[in-house]
């Protein structure tokens, strides 16, 4: 099945921009050229390249209004918070250009006084990045940074509804002065990334972002084909709330973290756990705050609530927190459509969500809270862990030591004590279990697709 690249406003339905589907022979070319280029590109120094890409992360901050403004109308998401993610990504490159030189430092071994032996780090070749929409440009960057600084190449197959993103992120590179080689775009359908891409020897590794599906899909064509890969995928990361000072205003915070980008992020808070003592007047004040966001045009000043990124989006998460109450779940806000079309949908609250209903073990991707109650810190733990999924977990307390004695036992990739989960460049990204393997962003990013080769000299 021929996959469709175009840009749909999700605020309005309506098709802005078609673009052509890559036919076999510029699969082949593209694999062709970023093989050769990879000969050239990875004899660079690493201070040349990490030079080109200072100036990528300079190029994304001085365009960072326009970028904003081709999500917006790509994905949905806001200006402010496009402005965000373009910033985001610039951060990226910078970190891997200034620690590019330290992250590949030859790694001495300690041996017989005789003998000498260190690990050295080189570049594998051409890769194959397989990216979502909901982040369009920092998906990319997170796995782009780390491998054009270790010297690999770069194919890049993006979302089919950001085709206009990732066209201008091609563009960007040349007009770093990266080789037109090094980075490139690729409208591929599924069909040329299993039948031509991985089974190509000349394809070193597939990194893919992205639903617990495909990245199976993708993993099994990679294996088939020896090829490593690393894959972020789901999440339905707990939140929480052992103890508070002010429960407004943790719940005011925990509702702002769980909205951003309208629900629709991987390390989301989907599951609010609340102590019983303050569970009622946190259920509360969640109420209030969802009650009080209203629709707007993307980008729109003072809009909280975006649409999701699509009517498809939108249909199947209003079917899953419809049949999630159907199931005996209690809604205490929003679930409805709005009446002007697009995917807008009112931000929910769920509570008494129990064990074999659709929303206790499915991710829901969107602007849902379920608050569940808990009498103990035991019970919280159990709570936090029952999911197939592990990406990162986030608990809060006025007392640090009892956050970091719960934390400590939340079986997930990342763990963050009395913040929010967020992403920063220097920080590894990834999960366990069903959420994925590999790390990307911090230092752990350039220990992926490289050759960690051992040296060993005889004195």
């Amino acid at each position: 099945m021929t996959t469709m690249y175009r840009v749909t406003n999700p605020a309005t339905g309506e098709v802005a921009e078609e673009f052509a589907t890559s036919t076999d022979a510029e699969i082949l070319a593209a694999l062709d050229r970023s093989a050769t280029t990879f000969s050239e590109w990875s004899q660079t120094s690493v201070a040349e390249r990490a030079a080109l890409l200072t100036r990528v992360s300079e190029i994304y901050a001085e365009r960072a209004e326009e970028l904003a403004e081709v999500i917006k109308l790509e994905m949905g998401k806001s200006v402010p918070e496009g402005k965000g993610e373009v910033q985001l990504s610039s951060m990226i490159y910078k970190y891997f250009a200034d620690n590019a030189e330290a992250f590949m430092a030859d790694e001495p071994l300690r041996g017989p006084k005789d003998a000498t032996a260190m690990i050295r780090r080189k570049p594998v070749g051409s890769l194959l990045g397989i990216m979502p929409w909901n982040f369009p440009y920092y998906q990319v960057a997170r796995f782009a940074a780390p491998n054009l600084a270790l010297g690999n190449t770069i194919l890049l197959k993006h979302a089919p509804q950001c085709p206009r993103s990732a066209q201008i992120m091609e563009e960007i590179f040349i007009e770093a002065g990266l080789p037109a080689g090094a980075y490139i775009n690729i409208y591929a359908s599924n069909e040329q990334v299993a039948d031509i891409i991985l089974p190509d020897p000349r394809n070193h590794g597939v990194s893919l972002t992205g639903s617990e599906r495909a990245g199976a899909a993708v993993a099994a064509e990679a294996g088939k084909n020896l090829k490593k890969v690393v894959l972020e995928l789901g999440g339905s990361d707990p939140y929480i709330l052992l103890d508070t000072d002010d429960v407004q205003k943790s719940a005011k915070t925990f509702f702002n973290t769980r909205m951003g980008n309208t629900g629709q992020a991987c390390n989301s808070p989907k599951r609010m756990i609340v102590m019983d003592d303050i569970y009622d007047d946190f259920v509360t004040s969640i109420t209030e705050a969802a009650k009080k966001n209203t629709p707007a045009v993307p980008g729109e000043e003072g809009s909280r609530l975006s649409p999701l990124s699509s009517v498809a989006a939108a249909d199947r998460f209003v079917e899953q927190v419809q049949d999630t109450v159907s199931e005996g779940a209690t809604m205490l806000a929003g679930g409805k459509r709005y009446d002007g079309g697009g995917a807008y949908v009112e931000p929910v609250v769920l509570t008494d969500v129990q064990k074999g209903m659709r929303g206790y073990y499915e991710e829901l991707f969107g602007p849902a809270v379920i608050v569940y109650k808990v009498s103990s810190e035991e019970e919280a733990v159990e709570l936090a862990n029952d999911t197939p999924f592990g990406l990162g977990a986030a608990v809060f307390s006025t007392d640090i030591s009892r956050a970091e004695r719960v934390g400590d036992q939340i079986d997930s990739g990342m763990v963050f004590l009395n913040a929010p989960e967020g992403s920063r460049e220097y920080l590894p990204f990834g999960g366990v279990k069903r959420s994925g393997v590999g790390r990307e962003l911090g230092p752990l990013a350039m220990d992926e697709f490289v050759n960690k080769q051992l040296v060993y000299k005889q004195d």
